[in-house]
């Protein structure tokens, strides 16, 4: 089988070199850069359509709605080629996954929802966590791929779109734990307190989440701001949780709050920047900094 990879990005990038160094693999981007540590590891490729017409299975790992629709269904996309089976793995709500499934099953390509979760440095480790939805049979003919860069699989049924549900929840606890755990540390500074030994007491008590485990001591307190995922993308992710939720008609009070602290961080100047520097503009409120 030959797999083909669209989109190398902080996430995609990791996770194409796992399947890169399992199977044959054909990959693009369209930042020319992207390629060069793939030459000599991987085929490359000159445009989705060129990924497709060489691959059996296609991957796409890409940052925006528009973005997708460009490699995937416009422009001949990945239409003509001999890929049977479409992996989408970014976070893009339900709503662009079914357009896409849409699109894409009269020119007789499965589509298999497949966002992951854990971040840059478990893409890096091959052991992330993968939530797939979408046809039985195509599921089963793509797990030994998945496989390569998950240490979990989770199969959310055969409805294309559920996995999606699921990842904007994840990502939006995700963003809350980091959003409110910057808020406490920012306070703790604030009355005196030494962050490393806040840490301490909340990493091993009830306070203890993935910001305070990870986000924090390793790249806030580090200030390299270097996690890996941009705040633009926390954001976007934000937003497709709201959109999901008002098409259930459902009141997520908290989410709309989670949301306003990455867009105040991005209205106030470092919007593209890491997903961590969210707790910037609560430090220069507070006249304090977390680490450093």
């Amino acid at each position: 089988m030959i797999v083909g990879f669209i989109g190398l990005g902080a996430i995609g990038r990791p996770i194409a070199e796992h399947l890169a160094s399992h199977t044959d693999a054909v990959v693009y981007d369209i930042r020319a850069d992207a390629l060069e540590p793939f030459r000599g590891k991987a085929r490359l490729a000159l445009s989705p359509s060129d990924v497709a017409a060489r691959a059996d299975v296609v991957f796409g790992c890409l940052s925006t709605l528009s973005a997708y629709r460009d490699a995937i269904t416009d422009h001949q996309g990945i239409f003509g080629g001999k890929a049977r089976v479409y992996v989408h793995l970014g976070t893009t709500g339900g709503d662009l996954a079914r357009e896409l499934e849409s699109a894409l099953a009269p020119h007789g390509i499965a589509m298999v929802d497949a966002p992951i979760t854990g971040g840059t440095p478990r893409a890096r480790a091959g052991t992330l966590t993968s939530m797939v939805s979408g046809p039985p049979e195509a599921i089963a003919q793509i797990m030994p791929l998945l496989m390569s860069y998950s240490a979990r699989v989770v199969n959310l049924g055969p409805k294309v779109g559920a996995a999606q549900t699921m990842k904007v929840i994840n990502n939006m606890l995700s963003a809350a734990n980091l959003a409110v755990a910057a808020e406490g540390m920012v306070m703790g500074v604030k009355a005196g307190l030494d962050p490393k030994t806040m840490l301490e007491v909340i990493n091993a008590g009830t306070g203890q989440n993935s910001a305070t485990l990870t986000k924090i001591p390793d790249n806030i307190l580090t200030r390299g701001f270097d996690y890996g995922g941009s705040l633009a993308i926390s954001v976007k992710d934000l937003s497709a949780f709201m959109h999901e939720a008002e098409a259930l008609d459902m009141h997520t009070p908290f989410g709309a709050l989670v949301q306003q602290a990455y867009l105040d961080a991005a209205a106030e100047g470092v919007d593209g920047l890491d997903m961590t520097t969210v707790i910037q503009p609560m430090e220069k409120r507070a006249g304090v900094i977390v680490g450093g």
